[in-house]
């Protein structure tokens, strides 16, 4: 089941996306905490403006250096157990959404990846029993300023500025994580092109050992971390995210200044 969040230049609402992308059936409620209905109302996909599917209320979780071949060419090793940085959820902007590069921000790369979206709380869960806490799945972009990152000596200015969280088009609610492809593109060129099958450590391996250091909360977003083909993204670009068997976010990058 797909669910994405929109608006027809009223209040958002949330509905069911038909398997080609085209068609979207409005629901009542909020999925991740209320029993959905159809409310008989429906529209194309292309008439309305779809929303970051997701607004954390309380964290976007991110994991670094979890592909081994972007690791190697940050010149860095994976790590033994997952890095985690967290991101503000003011950052989180959704489909069509512009990225807004500051102009003191130095270099900014994009990263793609798959995200996961919590739907029910946990704490301390084991990997056998992530499946029971998690909603779904949506494509992301990591965007990242690399000079504040290496400037800073942390992540949490150069990977959580306004703007720096696409998440999109919708939530899918029936995928398995352990093999999917994620291509990147800058202007049309693929620019990254990896599976999840290369994670260094897994979609449940993450859950659990996030959930041992904080309570996941409904809303909660897990960034699972990007494959090899990082790279520097500039104001007047477009970025797309698709990974197999959700569909494809896309941004624009723009400057900060006119």
């Amino acid at each position: 089941m797909r669910i994405a969040r929109y608006t027809t230049g009223e209040d958002p609402v949330y509905g069911l996306v038909d398997g080609a992308g085209e068609k979207i059936a409005e629901v009542t409620g909020d999925p991740l905490y209320q029993r959905i209905e159809l409310t008989g109302e429906t529209a194309a996909v292309e008439d309305v403006r779809l929303l970051a599917p997701v607004i954390p209320r309380s964290k976007v979780i991110g994991i670094g250096r979890n592909y081994r071949d972007h690791a190697a060419e940050m010149g860095n090793e994976p790590p033994a157990e997952p890095m985690m940085f967290l991101v503000p959820n003011t950052a989180v902007v959704g489909p069509s959404d512009p990225v807004v590069l500051p102009g003191w921000a130095g270099e900014v790369h994009y990263e793609g990846e798959l995200a996961v979206v919590i739907g029910r709380m946990a704490k301390d869960i084991t990997p056998d029993d992530v499946s029971k806490v998690v909603f779904g799945y949506t494509c992301a972009n990591d965007v990242s300023a690399r000079e504040l990152q290496r400037g800073d000596g942390q992540w949490a200015r150069a990977k959580g500025m306004d703007t720096f969280c696409p998440l999109g088009p919708w939530i899918e609610t029936d995928l398995d994580p352990a093999a999917c492809r994620i291509v990147t593109r800058r202007d049309g060129e693929v620019v990254q092109d990896g599976t999840t099958a290369d994670m260094v450590h897994d979609v449940a391996a993450l859950v659990s050992h996030a959930s041992r250091a904080f309570t996941l909360l409904p809303g909660d977003v897990i960034l699972t971390g990007t494959p090899a083909g990082v790279g520097p993204v500039t104001a007047g670009q477009r970025v797309d995210v698709e990974i197999d068997e959700i569909g494809t976010l896309t941004n624009p990058f723009v400057s900060d200044t006119p």
